[in-house]
């Protein structure tokens, strides 16, 4: 069985659901499919999950929400009748989007969760529909039913253990199976949402639970590339790379997959590939525990705005037990994540997400490092990018970090920070955001080919 995930530009119109379909039954084994809500048709669209938080917005606030709501069902109509499907179906969405609307409000962003995830649970059963209009058999699957459970820990969903032994039963189901991705259920019933990248998400989840021999995961590109093509003028394609790579790539901006969405099949050491809805014959990119080929010690270079960093400086720092507890323990009493600490004998260096640093709470963090740590020097640098180079090559290979720091001595970037791990996989560079776009290719031109941007 393979699991086959079709994202929001996939499923955007009916000629898309066609195009998703036909991939579908090109290959007998692609049997569990996942489907996320209709995206954008055009660069002016409006995706169906904005609308339905709008939808949300404007019913907390105490409105009639009619207007909204016609938008939503007005697109799901032009799917509809398109595929031809007649009336029943779309009064099966409208019938669910108005129970939805009628929900307890007391709890705002359950409440806009629920109506977020009839997106993707509507268009699942559009799908499922189509198919069994062309006499395919074909199944929508509802995530409660089937056993998709999700419990929220601090503010972060996850998968629980006792979902894989529900959802393994789905391997005896007959026929196709539509599956709406983005959202499961807590044990108690209630709706729970899946973080950015949620289909992705429940993809990986169902592959690792059926044992599937191949996750394939569509979207809008032929592959995953070495470099953003936003950045670097015509990268090169990426035929394969490992979970760990990949894991880094999308932690560092890669936006083909959220960094978290790979650890159910990671776990299960299932197989990914990354294909085009709209070149299907394309190989795309594989995702697996290892890789053969290692001739290039990169496999590809990611950047990520939005970072800050907080540097500290006392004297005999090294000495002094417990320092780096208490300075991470202001930042947790303000409820802040870090994301690197690269550290010296008497320095540290906290690098942060910048959204999460208001103006208040700078000055606060500012104030407890001076009065509780007596810190003599401390500077925050605002508007930073970070730079990954990837690839498990680099461990076997010499010279890396020079080839690296050379290209962006030669570029004229000015690295504000270099961390790299124990496990040689990847290298990260700290520079301001400004230089971003020269990093990168000075980066790619160094390790792939010279570019023009």
């Amino acid at each position: 069985m393979k699991v086959a995930k079709f994202g929001g530009t996939s499923l955007a119109n009916a000629e898309q659901i066609r195009k998703v379909c036909d991939i579908i039954l090109t290959d007998p084994k692609r049997r569990l499919i996942v489907v996320s809500a209709p995206g954008k048709r055009s660069a002016s669209d409006i995706k169906v999950t904005d609308l339905l938080i709008k939808l949300a917005e404007v019913s907390l606030a105490g409105g009639s929400a009619e207007h909204e709501l016609a938008a939503v069902i007005d697109r799901f109509k032009a799917i509809t009748d398109e595929l031809q499907l007649g009336g029943g179906i779309l009064q099966v969405i409208e019938q669910d989007l108005r129970v939805r609307l009628a929900m307890d409000k007391t709890e705002p962003e359950q409440y806009t969760d629920a109506l977020k995830a009839s997106g993707e649970d509507n268009n699942a059963k559009i799908v499922a529909a189509y198919l069994q209009s062309k006499g395919i058999e074909a199944h929508y699957i509802n995530p409660k039913e089937a056993g998709l459970l999700l419990n929220e820990s601090h503010g972060r969903t996850q998968v629980m253990p006792e979902s894989y032994q529900n959802l393994v039963a789905l391997r005896d189901h007959t026929g196709i199976m539509i599956f709406p991705g983005f959202f499961g259920y807590s044990p108690d019933g209630t709706l729970v949402t899946l973080p950015r990248g949620g289909s992705d998400i429940t993809g990986s989840i169902l592959a690792a639970a059926v044992k599937a021999e191949l996750y394939e995961n569509f979207t809008d590109v032929d592959s995953v590339f070495a470099a953003n093509p936003n950045l670097v003028d015509k990268p090169q394609a990426i035929q394969e790379l490992t979970y760990r790579e990949m894991r880094e790539l999308s932690y560092a901006g890669f936006s083909v997959f959220h960094d978290e969405a790979l650890f159910p099949a990671f776990h299960a050491a299932i197989p990914v590939c990354i294909k085009n809805t709209n070149n299907p014959s394309a190989a795309g990119t594989r995702i697996v525990a290892q890789r053969k080929s290692l001739s290039n010690p990169v496999v590809g270079i990611a950047s990520d705005g939005g970072f800050c960093s907080v540097y500290v400086h006392k004297y005999l720092m090294n000495r002094e037990i417990g320092f780096g507890r208490r300075l991470l323990q202001i930042l947790e009493d303000e409820g802040i994540s870090y994301e690197h600490m690269p550290s010296g004998i008497d320095d540290v260096t906290i690098i942060l997400r910048e959204e999460l640093l208001t103006p208040q709470t700078e000055a606060q963090i500012l104030k407890r490092i001076r009065d509780e740590l007596a810190a003599e020097d401390i500077i925050i640098e605002h508007d930073l990018a970070m730079i990954m180079v990837v690839g498990e090559g680099m461990r076997h290979n010499v010279g890396t970090t020079a080839r690296a720091t050379g290209a962006l001595a030669r570029a004229h970037v000015n690295i504000e920070m270099i961390n790299q791990g124990s496990s040689e996989v990847s290298m990260m560079f700290g520079v301001k955001a400004v230089d971003t776009v020269k990093a990168v290719a000075a980066l790619y031109g160094e390790f792939f080919v010279p570019v023009n941007v």
